[in-house]
């Protein structure tokens, strides 16, 4: 598998490589240089999820892996479901939090936690990585207690769910989590500043877990497949699939499950109101604010980083960006949104909450609707349980970490604590 910075196309890599680096020169995202594209997608929606994202991911790596290869990761990735839950006739919601960490993330962050230790070879790395709420926990369980792998975590102390820090926040050994003082955009600048630093990189190993790293992006296309395989084939005929967005990897593993050769008519980048991507869809002004904190706090960014990827796909493929729906909404339709689900019989959390309202406003007549809820409502607890005046069970797996000791050490949003904390962890 080929892959080229973007903003470098001199430099390319191969998967290894890049699964390795994370970032290019210039902090430029990599991107593959060749797509497959099936021909056959029904006799590969006919297969099972381990079988169909094995032949995904094979057909995407190349040779650089062997087909048995790529089976066992997949294999040791993905063991848990993706299922459909239909909420109006015409609209399904797809439930990505089956897995360890109750999130989506479990999905890309399981399958490149399994492909850098292949990759690896028992060589040191540090993972270093920014969450807004879910890619923590997720990342933390699937490199806990590998050997030769260190993970740090930049988290906005107070600014995500207290359950979504405990999850992550309590597992101590290789995992080490920082509660820096400022907001989401801080922590991921000072990921880049990591990156843009030669001597660090080179000196600690360093590589990122966020959705930048292309081994995750791949792993997410195969539960777009999943999802449609589900469906019957009318529903396919006009399937319009709405994302809550805030790093914007989450829609570009759809669009290039779409690249190459899902039947999606087309997508919904559905944010709060930390807005950048609407209102450049919008107006074609790159604006970023300020980010404000919402009660869908996964997606309180500003500056997503995965956007790059997502214009490039559309140059590359020849599409518009007017193709791509698109949308905003506030804490105060997220609630309503909640409480109406909720009275029609589904228990959602506000990010789905937001990916639903903006599907069910823009949605045809003759169209199908499939929203993504990214995580369980259980990591939302205190603010869903209020809103809806329910008591939310908890799953097993936070009740177990509910009870246990936050680990994180705190920081301020300055690049040379952070630095200096890597260096420390990697002695």
């Amino acid at each position: 598998m080929n892959l080229y910075n973007i903003k470098a196309n001199d430099e390319q890599v191969t998967f290894g490589q890049a699964v390795k680096q994370g970032f290019g020169r210039n902090q430029g995202l990599f991107f593959p240089k060749k797509l497959p594209c099936f021909d056959d997608i029904e006799a590969l929606l006919s297969k099972d999820f381990v079988s169909r994202s094995s032949d995904i991911l094979s057909a995407l790596i190349g040779d650089e892996l062997s087909v048995e290869t790529v089976q066992s990761l997949v294999k040791n990735a993905f063991q848990f479901p993706a299922p459909l839950v239909q909420v109006q006739d015409s609209i399904h919601a797809l439930e990505l939090f089956h897995g360890p960490t109750l999130s989506f993330k479990d999905f890309g962050s399981r399958f490149m936690a399994q492909s850098l230790r292949e990759l690896s070879e028992g060589r040191k790395v540090t993972i270093l990585t920014a969450t807004s709420g879910d890619t923590g926990a997720a990342v933390a369980h699937a490199f806990y207690d590998m050997d030769s792998i260190d993970v740090v975590i930049l988290y906005p102390r107070g600014k995500i769910s207290l359950l979504q820090e405990k999850l992550f926040c309590t597992l101590g050994g290789n995992i080490h989590t920082v509660a820096v003082n400022g907001n989401f955009d801080d922590c991921q600048m000072m990921v880049k500043q990591a990156f843009a630093d030669a001597e660090l990189r080179t000196s600690i190993g360093l590589n990122s877990a966020n959705s930048i790293n292309i081994s995750r992006l791949m792993a997410q296309i195969c539960y777009y497949f999943e999802a449609v395989s589900q469906l019957t084939s009318e529903q396919r005929r006009n399937l319009v699939i709405s994302v809550p967005s805030g790093n914007f990897g989450n829609l570009t593993a759809g669009l290039l499950a779409k690249a190459i050769g899902l039947p999606i008519k087309r997508f919904i980048a559905a944010t709060n109101v930390n807005d950048t991507v609407p209102r450049y869809l919008r107006t074609g002004e790159w604006m970023p604010a300020p980010t404000i904190h919402t009660l869908s706090n996964a997606m309180d960014v500003s500056q997503p980083n995965n956007w790059p990827r997502i214009e490039e796909l559309f140059q590359r493929k020849g599409w518009g960006l007017n193709e791509l729906g698109f949308g905003a909404v506030t804490d105060e339709k997220t609630v309503e949104t909640l409480k109406v689900m909720f009275n029609a019989g589904y228990l959602c959390e506000p990010h789905g909450a937001v990916a639903y309202r903006l599907l069910e406003q823009q949605l045809k007549k003759e169209e199908h609707g499939l929203f993504l809820c990214t995580a369980h409502p259980a990591k939302f607890k205190e603010s869903v349980d209020i809103i809806l005046s329910h008591d939310i069970l908890l799953p097993a797996m936070l009740a177990k970490h509910e009870v246990m000791e936050l680990l994180s050490v705190e920081k301020d949003a300055e690049f040379p604590q952070i630095s200096a904390y890597l260096r420390d962890i990697a002695k």
